[in-house]
């Protein structure tokens, strides 16, 4: 938990802790990373507003080499904030003033996909085509024959689209299984971070030939079994 308020960061302890969670402390970016580097969490709150480090750097220097889930904490509720958060590799962000069932509710849902993510492994390498190869198993992505960088959140929405390919999964769906069924109401999600794949994906992201659109429905990932197999032929 990383914030300077003191207060606050004894009422998420406390609530977290109630609910079974062991919680360290920070109250700077500074010590945030040094905590970080000691204690290996398997979940960060962090705070956008500190003295020393603003959230979103402390954000950017963790996401420089490590995965572990990030929730960003903000008083503010704009949109730009909230979508800086995640185009930084944030897995979610609560707004200021939250409820402690709310804040629970969230670390938990992370936590559930993020093991359930990592657990899961597809037997051998994906060759979708002579462009993009996927290895779930040592998680990497090669496009053109580079390795591409997902976040985690991008990997797991990757994961669940070429698990299903060939069948369109709604907008509802995604979210259950990339984020949630708490965020059933939050679509823009599912949109910003297919846009976000596409642009590291899709050799022309406007015109996408991996991660098709359902207009009204949701996202469909190419069959490219039955794609390669109509090349064999």
């Amino acid at each position: 938990m990383v914030d300077d308020e003191e207060r606050m960061v004894r009422f998420i302890r406390l609530n977290l802790e109630h609910d079974g969670f062991q919680v360290v402390e920070a109250f700077t970016g500074q010590q945030a990373m040094d905590r970080l580097r000691e204690t290996l969490p398997d979940l960060v709150l962090l705070d956008v507003m500190m003295p020393d480090i603003d959230g979103f750097e402390v954000l950017r220097l963790i996401r420089e080499n490590n995965d572990v889930p990030v929730i960003m904490l903000t008083a503010k509720g704009e949109e730009d904030d909230r979508v800086r958060g995640l185009e930084l590799g944030a897995d979610d962000y609560v707004t200021k003033p939250f409820s402690p069932r709310e804040l629970v509710s969230r670390v938990r849902a992370v936590l559930r996909r993020t093991e359930t993510t990592r657990g899961a492994a597809a037997a051998d390498v994906i060759q979708v085509d002579d462009r993009l190869k996927i290895d779930f198993e040592r998680r990497e992505v090669w496009v053109n024959g580079e390795l591409v960088q997902l976040r985690p959140t991008e990997y797991r929405l990757l994961y669940h689209l070429v698990q299903n390919a060939g069948w369109v999964l709604t907008h509802d769906q995604i979210l259950a299984k990339v984020w949630g069924y708490e965020y059933r109401d939050e679509p823009h999600y599912v949109r910003l971070y297919v846009n976000y794949l596409r642009q590291k994906l899709e050799e022309d992201p406007s015109n996408p030939k991996y991660i098709l659109t359902e207009r009204g429905v949701g996202y469909r990932f190419v069959d490219y079994k039955r794609e390669n197999l109509s090349a064999d032929k």
